[in-house]
Parts: structure tokens; sequence; C-alpha cells
């Protein structure tokens, strides 16, 4: 707002020191809300999640690569019997549900498979039978934010967003269409600013995409603290709020 239009703001904004940090500064703890108790098997597994720890699970170097932890938490919570992990990335849900002994199909297109196309599903070569899954996990490449793969079909890649938007649309109905009735798609999903395109809202993409196959929000959505991201080691000459988040989104397949 122009100072001389609103003299009142222009006077307040005087009396205001913007705080500094030093380039050391040790990082900032939050006490999180205590959460009721009830008789979930995990605890400790509420709408706020927070754990700096990684896990032994899959390569933290590879791009994009999240913690096995709540992957291993939903698992505990859940506790399917076969899992979908159709991006599986350096294999993170993979590993977790080997140390669980749960089932697990895996697939990445770094190896060829592309949970977008619809041949993989439902041409003559259909790998995946319907309702087949009691739980699935993704975790997308989010729009040109970081390249993922060489491979052209890959969603960082898409030329659009609404080119995007069009084969998240084709993954996620394949997700629900291999889960069984009551199954639980989960889907770790992130918005972001794009230097061209503005705000991103992927999140709130993801849920109109997800209501269109079908599915239901199972509770409410888990936000994830985005500990060890590398935009956290970046400085920035632009002026933003920087998102240390992303969401955790949980759907079922009704019965």
């Amino acid at each position: 707002m122009n100072d001389l239009i609103n003299p009142h703001y222009a006077a307040v904004r005087s009396r205001i020191s913007p705080p500094t940090y030093a380039a050391d500064e040790p990082p900032r703890y939050a006490k999180l809300p205590r959460s009721p108790r009830n008789a979930s098997p995990v605890p400790h597994l509420t709408s706020l999640y927070h754990s700096n720890r990684a896990g032994d699970y899959g390569d933290r170097g590879y791009p994009g690569n999240c913690g096995g932890n709540l992957i291993k938490d939903l698992l505990r919570f859940f506790q399917p019997q076969r899992v979908f992990d159709p991006m599986s990335g350096s294999g993170t849900c993979r590993d977790v549900c080997r140390e669980l002994a749960v089932n697990c199909v895996s697939g990445d297109i770094h190896h060829g498979f592309d949970l977008c196309e619809p041949q993989e599903f439902f041409g003559e070569a259909a790998r995946f039978e319907r309702r087949s899954f009691d739980f699935v996990w993704i975790h997308p490449p989010y729009w040109r934010q970081k390249l993922y793969a060489a491979d052209a079909r890959d969603l960082s890649r898409t030329p659009t967003l609404d080119a995007f938007l069009e084969r998240y649309a084709l993954a996620l109905a394949h997700c629900a269409y291999v889960l069984k009735p009551g199954g639980i798609l989960a889907v770790l999903m992130g918005d972001y600013v794009d230097r061209e395109a503005g705000f991103v809202p992927l999140t709130y993409h993801t849920k109109r995409l997800a209501f269109e196959c079908g599915l239901r929000q199972h509770s409410s959505d888990i936000i994830r603290f985005s500990h060890g991201a590398s935009s956290s080691k970046k400085v920035y000459r632009s002026s933003f709020i920087p998102g240390l988040h992303d969401h955790c989104l949980l759907f079922v397949k009704p019965e």
C-alpha cells in the first residue's frame, strides 16, 4: 500500500524494526500441541508431523527423496496387507515395507514404468488387477520445480501446468483403480511458487482430481515439516514467504 495514501501505515512501519538473523543462528524450536489420547496404534501420528530423522530407507541423495518414517507410521496405523508403490524413486517405501514384512509392488519411470500410461492398466498388457491393493503410496514429481528423470514422459517435464494436471489425473485414477474398497491412497504433495506461473496449489489440485476419481478424504491432512529440504540451504535475493512443509493427503475408496 502506498505510504502517501495511508500515512498511518507509514507511521506504524517506521516504528517496526525488521528482525535480524545471524548466518550461523541455530534452528528455532516450536512446542507442538498435545494430542488427545485415543486407541491409535501410532499415538504420535497427528496432523502435525515432525521428524528430523530420515531413517535408513532409500537413498537420501536421490532427487526429491523423502524420509521413510512417515511411511512407516502410516503403514503401522492402517496395517495394510499389500502396498502399491508406483513412484518408488530410490525405494524408500519398498525398504519400509521390507522392514515391516508387508508385501509391496514397486515401479518407477527410471525403470521404464509410467504410472500415467493407460496401457499399463487397461491395455492387453495390463499388469495390475482392479481392487488388488489396500494401500497406495505416491510422492509425485512436481511440475518443473525439480527435474526428476530424463524421460520425456516424466511429470516434472510436462510443458505446461495443464499438461501436468492432465497426466497427474491419470496417475491418480490408476491408483484409485487398483485400490480395494476401503483402501487408502496416501499422496505426499506440496505447493510452491513458479517463476512464470506464480503460486502453484498442487495440494488443491490433488484433492480435486482425487474426488473426481470417486475417492473421499479419509482424515485431516498431515502437515509434514520439511527437514533437510535443499531450499533451506540457499540464499535468495527476492522476498517471499518460504514454505517449510508439505502435505500428506489421505484418501479412501468407498466400500
